[in-house]
């Protein structure tokens, strides 16, 4: 028989994967952006001068420096995103929210938002801050 804690990594990871699905579907169905493209904007949207190493950024969302390319590069193609240089080490390179990436984070938090609510409904919100504390305790 699993431990309790590989059986809770099991039902979290199931959890974690129909919670991904369900947000990804609103937010490409409302916005034509996925939610790992959502995740993007948001990590950038908090950065200082909305800026980020593309190395710090691909850290941040869980993805390899290859991946983070990969998904920057349509991003950057529809103006989510910009390239910017890195005045100090020119090997660096930055990834900036644009003025219509910081729209689009915006108006997509609002479906996220709505997403969150609708998939946590059934929970009181004193249980939510309880659960996001026991969360936080894993990191």
């Amino acid at each position: 028989m699993k431990s309790e804690a590989a059986q809770t990594s099991l039902q979290l990871l199931s959890i974690c994967a129909n919670i991904h699905k369900r947000i990804d579907r609103s937010l490409s169905a409302i916005h034509g952006l996925g939610l790992t493209e959502f995740t993007v904007l948001n990590q950038l949207s908090t950065a200082p001068n909305f800026t980020m190493s593309r190395i710090q950024l691909a850290e941040s969302v869980g993805l390899s420096a290859s991946g983070i390319t990969r998904l920057l590069n349509p991003m950057e193609k529809i103006g989510l995103v910009e390239k910017e240089r890195n005045a100090r080490d020119a090997r660096v390179s930055l990834v900036k929210l644009s003025t219509a990436g910081k729209k689009i984070h915006a108006e997509a938090g609002v479906s996220f938002d709505a997403s969150s609510k609708t998939i946590f409904q059934s929970f009181a919100e004193k249980q939510l801050e309880t659960f996001g504390s026991l969360l936080a305790k894993t990191q």
